[in-house]
């Protein structure tokens, strides 16, 4: 499961990106992957490994909704 989100604020010269995926590791643990930053530019990325899958599927439900309730619109 992946999702990338946009925000765009003329007013104050923004347009920013954020990806967030989760990939299953080696190990049989899930990482959640994070990439954010200027469009246009390369991102950030960060990782955050979990133990199963629905623990990472419910922090990557998190991270959604607090991305959109600061703006941050999917894009497809």
């Amino acid at each position: 499961m992946s999702a990338y989100l946009e925000r765009h604020d003329p007013a104050r010269n923004m347009a920013r990106f954020y990806t967030v995926k989760l990939s299953p590791t080696l190990f049989g643990e899930w990482a959640l992957v994070r990439e954010w930053g200027r469009i246009g530019s390369p991102g950030t990325v960060r990782e955050e490994w979990f133990p199963s899958g629905i623990e990472a599927e419910g922090a990557l439900s998190r991270a959604l909704k607090q991305k959109q309730s600061r703006g941050y619109r999917m894009r497809t």
